[in-house]
């Protein structure tokens, strides 16, 4: 199994970092556009790998993408990150460019290869992959929605005063931090929905706090996080890698499912071997709906920016 990761920066590194402690792929390539970045990466990676027990092979290289010939999954973290005060949606002028590009390079060498899709606007960059290149949609896959579940079920946990292995929980809808729909009405605290446990004003911070999870690390870091969106994506991959079958969100391309088409936003997977192999239908209630449906408009009104 290889894998390949597209940015070496400090989301790129985490990637190839997560996905190596894990030890399920054989290497990783980690690839970046300056001189020598991406190989003093790898290295580093590389010397912890006795220490953590680790036999994944980490390569780095500049620009080079013959050398990420025959990956099964590539993921694509490059462009620039979000600073304080920033906007996802503020990216997308510089990040369309590289992601187009990068896709298609990546397929050039590896025509079979499931891509992963990090880069900001998330949504919008993984339509663009789809509408640039032949790839069959169950191989094109956002990330953000397995990134916001881990912070809704970090802000669960800490309004429930639970351990986080007690709480499950799920965010659909765009990633944005108007566009995601954390699903309180699914969520649960050992298979006991969290409504026993929390009073509606409670929850209702707790989406709030969510939504803006992304915004409230960027002010304190002073740059986008990268810790969780690794284990995010290193996640996914072992996912894809290790044919488990498991359910995240992600962005995916609908064609009709949730009452949406030609779009791309997040909604529960099942991911395997062939990446996407299903699009789970759950119900939601009706202030659920409306705001899947706000979402999916703020997504289309940045997917018009492609074409600007």
């Amino acid at each position: 199994m290889k894998v390949t990761v597209v940015g070496a920066g400090a989301v790129g590194a985490s990637c190839a970092e997560y996905i190596a402690i894990k030890d399920f792929a054989s290497e990783v390539v980690l690839l970046d556009i300056k001189e020598g970045y991406a190989e003093g990466k790898a290295m580093d990676l590389m010397q912890t790998a006795s220490l953590n027990g680790f036999d994944t092979k980490i390569t780095g290289v500049t620009n080079d993408y013959s050398k990420t010939a025959d990956s099964n999954i590539c993921v694509i973290t490059s462009g620039i990150p979000r600073k304080p005060g920033m906007t996802r949606e503020e990216l997308i002028g510089i990040n369309a460019g590289i992601v187009k590009s990068v896709s298609a390079s990546l397929i050039e060498h590896s025509p079979n290869t499931i891509i992963i899709v990090v880069s900001n606007p998330m949504d919008t960059m993984t339509y663009l992959v789809h509408k640039s290149t032949n790839l069959p949609k169950n191989r094109i896959i956002g990330m953000g929605g397995a990134l916001d579940s881990a912070r809704f079920k970090y802000r669960l946990a800490e309004a429930l005063g639970a351990p986080i292995s007690d709480v499950d929980g799920m965010v659909i809808g765009g990633h944005s931090d108007k566009g995601m729909v954390p699903l309180t009405s699914h969520a649960t605290r050992n298979s006991i929905r969290v409504s026993e446990f929390l009073s509606e004003e409670r929850l209702e911070q707790v989406a709030a706090d969510t939504k803006v999870g992304g915004a409230t690390l960027t002010k304190l870091l002073g740059t986008s996080a990268w810790y969780a969106p690794g284990a995010a994506v290193s996640g996914l991959v072992q996912a894809i890698a290790c044919d488990q079958k498991k359910i995240f969100p992600c962005s995916t391309f609908l064609d009709g499912e949730y009452g949406l088409s030609d779009i791309c936003i997040g909604v529960p997977v099942v991911l395997g071997k062939d990446g996407i192999e299903k699009i789970v239908d759950i119900p939601l209630s009706e202030a659920e709906k409306d705001h899947m449906k706000a979402s999916a408009e703020g997504v289309r009104k940045t997917n018009g920016l492609l074409e600007a």
